[in-house]
């Protein structure tokens, strides 16, 4: 047997390596700034810690293209990980010879859910700097009303029926596949975009608390994405996500409080 044959005979270790380098390129770009014009490591100081250092001012000038790109890159870092189980269990079932191929297909389909996301996403945040609603340069609300409001909203969604019927399609992976799966490549291709749009269905307010926390606050990036992964993958999700509605919730009454 040829090393080529024997990695190819690892291909779920592999197909995982190459998830896990995605997930840490992006991770990478967000390290660097995603374009924005400042490294994300000092915003992320400037908002944990405002008042030894103050919003400097100032604007970041980006285009729809530019920032759209900054949230999808965004989206695959947070995002990646969490998907990786059902793509991991479409490459032990799928019967066809082209099963990486597949598992390809299927990541592509779920991402390019995500990037039409990452497109309202970012349309929204250039119509929320010109309306004073956003720091331009710190990327977060500037309005105890809009952040107080994107609380609430994310909080009363972490209790509604609708957030945990989409989390039970993304928390059962096996069963997914076996409702969803289709054969060939338009098939997992249409099985990554059905598991994306779950996915929004369940995360979409969650990232809409970026607005509140720092679009580039790498802090505030990684707490969401652990409490994804948790709602996702750990036993206790449903109920994690229901406290964490709560939770949001008070932020909301204290956010309008002070």
């Amino acid at each position: 047997m040829s090393a080529i044959e024997a990695v190819l005979r690892r291909e779920r270790a592999v197909v995982a390596l190459a998830m896990t380098a995605l997930t840490g390129l992006a991770w990478l770009y967000l390290w660097r700034g995603a374009g924005m014009g400042m490294p994300a490591l000092h915003m992320t100081a400037l908002a944990l810690f405002p008042h030894l250092h103050p919003d400097p001012g100032g604007e970041m000038h980006a285009t729809l293209p530019m920032v759209a790109a900054m949230w999808w890159v965004m989206m695959i870092a947070m995002m990646t990980p969490s998907v990786a189980p059902l793509v991991l269990l479409y490459l032990r079932v799928a019967r066809h010879h082209q099963r990486y191929a597949g598992a390809a297909l299927l990541l592509l389909g779920y991402l390019l859910v995500w990037a039409g996301f990452a497109i309202v996403a970012a349309a929204a945040q250039l119509l929320l700097q010109p309306a004073g609603l956003l720091s331009p340069m710190m990327l977060w609300s500037k309005s105890a009303v809009l952040s107080a409001a994107v609380l609430a909203l994310a909080g009363a969604y972490q209790l509604s029926p609708l957030k945990h019927a989409c989390l039970a399609q993304c928390r059962g992976p096996a069963q997914f596949l076996t409702r969803y799966a289709r054969p060939g490549r338009g098939g997992a291709l249409r099985l990554g975009m059905l598991h994306g749009a779950f996915c929004v269905g369940c995360c979409w307010l969650l990232m809409a608390l970026l607005f509140v926390g720092g679009v580039m606050n790498l802090a505030w990036i990684a707490a969401l994405s652990i409490l994804v992964l948790v709602e996702k993958l750990a036993p206790a999700g449903p109920a994690t996500s229901r406290f964490s509605g709560f939770v949001l919730l008070g932020w909301a009454g204290a956010t309008l409080a002070v």
